[in-house]
C-alpha cells in the first residue's frame, strides 16, 4: 500500500502544475464557451475529487479521479480547448 500510496502522491504532485497552469486557448480560436467550461468544471471536479479521495486515505478513489480529471485535460487539449 505505502508504493501505492507513494506513486499516488507523485501523480498528484504532476497534476496540480497541470492545473495551476490551465490555459484556455484564445477565445477568437474556439468560438464555443459553454463548451470550454463544461470541460474545465469536469476536469477541475475530478481533480477536487481526486484531492478528496486522497485526503481520506481512498487512494484508488483518488487515482481513478485523478485519471477522469486528466482525461478530460487531454481531450480538452485535442479539441483545442486548452493549451
Amino acid at each position: 500500500m505505502n508504493e501505492f500510496k507513494s506513486k499516488l502522491e507523485g501523480y498528484l504532485q504532476k497534476a496540480k502544475r497541470l492545473f495551476e497552469n490551465l490555459e484556455d486557448c484564445d477565445p477568437g480560436e474556439l468560438n464555443m464557451p459553454k463548451l470550454r467550461k463544461e470541460f474545465r468544471d469536469m476536469a477541475v471536479g475530478y481533480y477536487s475529487d481526486a484531492l478528496h479521495f486522497h485526503a481520506k486515505g481512498e487512494y484508488a478513489n483518488a487515482l481513478a479521479a485523478l485519471e477522469y480529471a486528466e482525461g478530460w485535460l487531454d481531450a480538452g487539449k485535442k479539441l483545442g480547448i486548452f493549451k
